[in-house]
């Protein structure tokens, strides 16, 4: 067996695989209310089918708000839970574990009407400027964490992840060059993001393992390093982080560093959190081919592979990655006649 076909657990989690279908925003929500909808039950049920060990559901807001755009999922009522139910019961049937990234978009929010955000500067002149959180709001934002957690708990998830990469409300709070607040949430960059953890923590089981996306570097001029971010990770991990979801930037206009634009160049951020933090991570960012998620694996840089592009191409990515590596592949039966 691969690499990328062997189990994987992590606390009371147990993955078919290593295969992991990366949370990509679909924009597809029906009359503005947040809720998933025939096309989101479609999208996920087909990746579930096409042999993900793990899908986990694009950035879901905890509030109206805090949406990228109103196309966006939200879960900040009760009345979202049937719809995600849905869906993840439906997932389970054909083997795959399912999570919902839970999110606040903050001052990159396009659509509210005055967007809010730990300082009142702007992502670029196309944005809205946003209002500052005071520090109660703040407080109350992160209970809204925590709610939206109890709410896809309910809704039956396996896991959740927390999204506090490319530049939303929880990756503003942590970047010096975003946040300049002078009180608690200012003295401290990691504080907001540590007590929404907490605050996350407390609405999850025992067992059930929690994920983080993290940006390991930032790209806009004045922008953090991987040094800030391994910090970073100590301090949530300690908060109760699991396994951290390693990406990059997304926080403001490029820079003179820019980013990578070939297979695999995030892969070193995720192996040096892995090794100087401790702790399980996945690996992302063009690793679409079979044999370069397979290497990254075998080379311990990660621990899980998450795959975007490739799956939004092909649904059964999963299943056609692991019989390109000689894998033995269980498909479901009305399919056999193909293989």
């Amino acid at each position: 067996m691969s690499h990328l076909g062997q189990p994987y657990t992590l606390k009371g989690l147990t993955l078919r695989n290593r295969i992991v279908m990366s949370p990509m925003c679909q924009y597809s929500v029906d009359a503005h209310d947040g809720k998933p909808n025939d096309w989101h039950f479609v999208h996920y049920t087909s990746r579930a089918i096409g042999g993900a060990g793990l899908i986990i559901m694009e950035m879901t807001d905890v509030e109206p708000d805090g949406r990228i755009t109103d196309g966006d999922l939200g879960i900040w009522s009760d009345e979202h839970i049937p719809a995600f139910r849905r869906i993840i019961d439906e997932a389970h049937k054909y083997g795959a574990k399912i999570g919902i990234q839970i999110a606040h978009a903050g001052r990159k929010a396009q659509d509210a009407e005055t967007p809010v955000g730990p300082s009142d500067e702007k992502w670029d002149d196309k944005y809205k400027k946003p209002r500052a959180l005071t520090t109660e709001e703040a407080w109350e934002m992160i209970d809204k964490y925590g709610q939206a957690a109890r709410r896809a708990v309910e809704a039956g998830v396996d896991t959740l992840e927390i999204h506090g990469a490319h530049g939303y409300l929880i990756h503003q709070f942590q970047s010096p060059g975003i946040n300049k607040r002078t009180d608690e949430f200012g003295q401290d960059y990691a504080k907001f993001g540590v007590e929404v953890i907490k605050a996350v923590k407390k609405a999850i089981p025992a067992d059930m393992p929690l994920l983080f996306r993290i940006s390991a570097v930032e790209y806009m001029d004045g922008g953090y390093g991987l040094d800030h971010a391994v910090e970073l990770c100590r301090k949530y991990r300690e908060a109760g982080v699991d396994l951290f979801d390693v990406s990059s930037g997304g926080e403001g206009p490029i820079g003179k560093r820019r980013p990578g634009n070939y297979p695999g160049y995030q892969v070193p951020f995720a192996r040096r959190i892995k090794q100087e933090v401790d702790v399980p991570v996945m690996a992302l960012g063009m690793l679409h081919d079979a044999k370069l998620a397979e290497s990254v694996l075998g080379n311990g840089d990660a621990d899980l592979i998450a795959v975007a592009r490739g799956m939004l191409g092909n649904p059964y990515w999963a299943n056609d990655a692991l019989r390109a590596l000689g894998d033995k592949v269980e498909v479901v039966k009305q399919y056999e006649r193909g293989f």
